[in-house]
């Protein structure tokens, strides 16, 4: 991982293991396993990094959560300059739209919409959003919800992408995705700042692209 944006962003997040049960990690407010399955460093395979299992030394005792990122300006300006650089070399001009994700994806739509010139349109969940809406259930590592967005977000044709914080089993971006194509939206990407692979949530979105700048089995 030779870029340096992307190191400023990966040493801004960190892993809390066994929360909040033990036998699971904690990332960027998610859930995955750590059970001594082998995790990726930052960048993922690509990224040239070794992989070490989840329970060797020195690994657990890591952390992973997204606030370290928020907290630090510029590893935030750079996590929404790479994804925005990412987005202008893969689509160009043809973007109406950035849809942010309920609620760590807010943290990220906005300003990646800003970077780009766009407006952020929001997807909440359900009971949050006034007005006529339509809505898609999904679900969760732990449970069931349900995503809305209000009718009138879009009009038919319109072009987005969709951003969130972290990609796992990926029933809420399919979800999204979903709701999108009740507008009849179309949508270019969706695009996160970390991706747990062996979850494969990237395969639920198909044929929809993926993209993440960090990767973790």
């Amino acid at each position: 991982m030779a870029d340096p944006e992307l190191q400023l962003v990966a040493r801004r997040i960190r892993s809390f293991p066994d929360f909040p049960v033990p036998g699971v990690m904690f990332r960027c407010g998610r859930v995955g396993r750590a059970d001594g399955r082998k995790e990726w460093g930052p960048g993922g395979r690509r990224g040239g990094a070794q992989a070490r299992p989840l329970g060797s030394p020195g690994l657990l005792s890591r952390t992973r959560d997204i606030s370290p990122l928020l907290k630090d300006p510029d590893s935030f300006r750079a996590s929404i300059s790479l994804l925005a650089n990412h987005l202008r070399k893969t689509h160009g001009g043809k973007i109406d739209y950035v849809v942010g994700l309920d609620s760590r994806g807010f943290l990220f739509g906005p300003s990646l919409a800003q970077e780009l010139g766009l407006g952020c349109v929001l997807i909440r969940k359900r009971g949050k959003l006034p007005g006529p809406t339509v809505s898609a259930s999904y679900t969760l590592e732990y449970g069931k919800a349900e995503l809305e967005i209000q009718r009138d977000a879009l009009e038919p044709g319109q072009k987005v992408v969709v951003v969130d914080d972290l990609l796992a089993t990926g029933g809420t971006m399919r979800a999204a995705c979903e709701l999108l194509g009740q507008l009849q939206a179309e949508v270019l990407e969706c695009v996160s700042l970390v991706e747990l692979t062996s979850l494969k949530g990237r395969e639920k979105l198909a044929p929809v692209p993926f993209f993440s700048l960090l990767q973790f089995e």
